[in-house]
């Protein structure tokens, strides 16, 4: 990596102390502004950025900076959640491979990254429009009284019911994605962990102003904007990262799984089940029928839990050992920066750790809610 890029705090021929690492200070939180002056593509600007736990959206000026001086052609982005690092990728012209183990993050991938430029008609819009009778009420039926308004559920069940009948997938995958960033912005805090009466979160924000019905509208348009084509092929995949099957070993994957967290957790499907759920209009989905807000069954990931973490990184390190290693991490994770270091670094020549401060609006009480990590860059080549 040339000197253009951040200086990394520590690597492999840097001295220890106590089988420690030394490190050095913290790189000052640059000026985001002057970061998209340097080269960051202006389409990535395009993405419609979702309120998702642990998003890099935030980060995406940074870490153009810092992977701007790697070589690369094609690039699969694991742990694609709410697609913001591919979109990136696509807009810098390289051939993204797209996976998640949620449908719900395949569903964006499959709108904005695989898809090749194509966008929502307005005869398909107006024929998301219309009145079937014969329209399923499953939402109406199993969120009443939890989620949105009779009148917002009645849409959601309509719209998901027309979007069966488009036949172009990126139509549908487009159509799908409005339908979750409409339900994300409507939704307080953009999570689905509470319910019931919800007024005293209405803060005079627009966005618990508008029906579903427009905010559909209006995200249909946003989305259409984002679609273009790169002239790659790219693709999109759900499932396991370990039963992921590449045709061959792109030049660079980009890693950002779920990891055990020091406070709190990282259950997305906690926070996230009802839009989920509604990527796929619950089909193959399990519903706790106990829960309040009806949540659906939590898949396994072993990188959630301790006694399996370790053997995760390392297997997924293995994995792709045949392309340079991107790892995105935060300070507030299981395991420690050290041992992830030692595990890249038993596939990899050379392993560099990029690190910038950040703070995460997040959380559901106020020590998590603006929590200040350090996000780390683990890069192997």
């Amino acid at each position: 990596m040339s000197s253009s890029n951040p200086t990394p705090y520590c690597n492999d021929s840097a001295p220890e102390a106590d089988g420690r690492f030394i490190v050095a200070e913290p790189i000052p939180e640059p000026d985001q502004a002057k970061l998209f002056d340097l080269g960051f593509p202006a389409k990535a600007g395009d993405f419609p950025q979702i309120r998702f736990m642990g998003s890099k959206y935030r980060l995406l000026p940074w870490i153009h900076t810092v992977l701007s001086d790697l070589t690369f052609e094609s690039a699969a982005d694991a742990f694609s959640g709410s697609g913001c690092i591919g979109y990136m990728f696509k807009s810098m012209g390289k051939r993204v491979a797209s996976n998640d183990f949620l449908n719900l993050g395949t569903t964006l991938a499959k709108a904005l990254i695989e898809n090749p430029g194509r966008q929502l008609s307005n005869g398909s819009l107006e024929m998301l429009l219309e009145t079937d009778k014969d329209h399923e009420r499953f939402i109406e039926k199993t969120f009443s009284g939890i989620f949105y308004t009779p009148k917002d559920l009645h849409f959601l069940d309509q719209t998901s019911w027309n979007i069966r009948k488009l036949t172009d997938p990126h139509e549908q995958a487009i159509a799908r994605a409005a339908l979750i960033r409409s339900c994300a912005k409507r939704q307080p805090r953009g999570v689905f962990t509470i319910s019931g009466d919800l007024d005293h979160y209405k803060d005079g924000r627009r966005d618990l102003k508008l029906s579903l019905r427009e905010h559909f509208l209006e995200q249909v348009q946003v989305y259409n904007a984002a679609a273009f084509d790169n002239g790659q092929r790219n693709s999109a995949h759900c499932g396991d990262v370990f039963d992921w099957q590449l045709p061959e070993p792109p030049d660079l994957v980009y890693m950002d799984p779920p990891y055990v967290p020091r406070a709190d957790d990282n259950c997305y499907m906690k926070r996230y089940h009802f839009l989920e759920g509604l990527s796929c209009y619950w089909e193959g989905k399990t519903i706790m029928p106990d829960t309040k807000v009806k949540k659906i069954e939590k898949p396994f990931t072993p990188f959630s839990y301790r006694k399996n973490a370790i053997d995760a990184f390392d297997s997924m390190f293995r994995k792709f050992a045949d392309s340079t290693l991107v790892l995105s991490y935060s300070s507030n994770g299981y395991p420690d920066l050290a041992v992830l270091h030692r595990l890249m670094r038993k596939y990899k020549r050379t392993v560099e750790v990029f690190e910038r401060a950040h703070r995460y609006h997040f959380g559901t009480h106020q020590a998590v809610k603006r929590a200040q990590v350090k996000e780390y860059l683990i890069i192997g080549v």
